[in-house]
C-alpha cells in the first residue's frame, strides 16, 4: 500500500488543494443532478435568472457538502492515513486533486473550516432566493452529512443517510421551479436518486476502501455483510435506479418524447450495469472503484437524454 500523496508537486497550488477538499471534480459532475431534477419536471429550460442563480448555489452547495465531510472527518481520517498510509489513488474520481488533504497536512483545519462555512453561506442566500424550501433543504442535507460521517463506527445504517443526502440537490431544483410540485413525482425521483447512490457511489466507494476500513473497525455494509450480500445489494439498488428512470416518464408533468425510454435503458446499461458486470466477475477493489466512477456519470449522461427528449418534442 502506497503512502504517496496525490499531489506530485510539492509546490501545488493552494486552490488545488481547496478543489481537493470539496472534491470538485465530482461536484461538478453531481451539479447535473438538480439541473436533471429541474428540467425533468418542466420539459423545458427555467427563466435565465433561475439557471444562473441555480449553476451559482448548486456549486457552491455542492463544494460545501463535500469539504464538509473531510471537516467533520478530520480526525479519522488522519487515523486512516498514519494507520493505513495512502492508498493508491489513480483512476479515483474522488482523489483527482488529492486525497484528504488536511488529514495530509496540506491544509489546516481553520482554512477547510472557513472554506466550507464561506461557500455554505453562498448556498444559503442562493438557495432561499430560488425557494426558501430549498434553503430547508440545503440544511438538512449539511446535518444529514455531518451525521454520515459520525455515523462511520456507529452503523451501516450510515448508507441511508447518505442516499437521503445524495437526493437533495436534485429535490431542491424541483422546488426551485416549481413552489408545489407534484408529490408521485418527487417520491419517484427521491427513490430514484436513492438507489443510485447506494448501489453506485455508497456501497462500492466503501468497498474500495475495504481493508482500510476493517483495520480501522469501522461499519460499513461491506465491513458489516462482506462482498456477496454487498453485491447483492448493489444488483437489486442498481436493477431498482434502472427500472425507476423508466417510471420518472410517466410520472413527470413534462411531456417528453419516447425516446427518452431508450436512453435511460442505453445509459443506465452502460454506465451502471456494465461496469457492475465486471464487479461481479472480479469482486474485488479495483472493480468496485471503477464502478462508482462510471456511476458518477449517471445524472450527467441522462441529463442529456432528457434535453434530447425535450428538443425532439418542441421540434415536434
Amino acid at each position: 500500500m502506497s503512502t504517496t500523496s496525490v499531489i506530485g508537486d510539492p509546490g501545488a497550488s493552494r486552490l488545488k488543494l481547496f478543489m481537493a477538499l470539496s472534491r470538485t471534480p465530482h461536484g461538478v459532475l453531481d451539479m447535473a443532478t438538480p439541473a436533471l431534477g429541474a428540467l425533468l419536471y418542466l420539459g423545458t429550460v427555467p427563466p435565465m435568472p433561475v439557471v444562473l442563480l441555480g449553476i451559482l448555489t448548486a456549486f457552491a452547495g455542492y463544494t460545501a457538502v463535500y469539504a464538509l465531510n473531510d471537516v467533520v472527518d478530520y480526525r479519522v481520517d488522519r487515523e486512516k492515513v498514519q494507520q493505513c498510509g495512502l492508498p493508491d489513488a489513480a483512476g479515483d474520481l474522488d482523489a483527482v486533486c488529492a486525497r484528504h488533504p488536511m488529514a495530509q497536512g496540506l491544509l489546516r483545519l481553520r482554512d477547510g473550516v472557513a472554506w466550507t462555512v464561506s461557500w455554505g453561506a453562498v448556498a444559503l442566500l442562493g438557495a432561499y432566493l430560488l425557494n426558501p424550501v430549498c434553503a430547508l433543504i440545503f440544511i438538512a442535507g449539511c446535518v444529514a452529512e455531518a451525521v454520515y460521517c459520525l455515523m462511520l463506527r456507529v452503523s451501516y445504517l450510515r448508507a441511508v443517510v447518505s442516499g437521503v443526502v445524495k437526493t437533495a440537490g436534485g429535490l431542491a431544483a424541483i422546488y426551485a421551479v416549481a413552489p408545489s410540485p407534484s408529490p408521485l413525482f418527487v417520491l419517484v425521483f427521491f427513490l430514484w436518486l436513492f438507489a443510485w447512490e447506494i448501489g453506485g457511489q455508497n456501497i462500492p466507494n466503501d468497498w474500495s476502501d475495504l481493508e482500510e476500513d476493517q483495520e480501522l473497525q469501522t461499519d460499513t455494509i461491506p465491513v458489516r455483510f462482506g462482498v456477496n450480500l454487498s453485491l447483492s445489494i448493489i444488483e437489486g439498488a442498481l436493477v431498482a435506479a434502472l427500472l425507476l428512470s423508466l417510471l420518472l416518464y410517466w410520472v413527470t408533468p413534462a411531456r417528453l418524447s419516447p425516446v427518452y425510454l431508450l436512453g435511460a435503458v442505453g445509459v443506465g446499461g452502460l454506465v451502471l450495469l456494465h461496469p457492475l458486470r465486471r464487479l461481479q466477475l472480479h469482486r474485488d477493489a479495483a472493480a468496485a472503484s471503477a464502478l462508482f466512477n462510471r456511476a458518477s456519470l449517471y445524472p450527467l449522461a441522462l441529463f442529456g437524454v432528457v434535453l434530447v427528449s425535450c428538443l425532439l418534442v418542441w421540434l415536434d
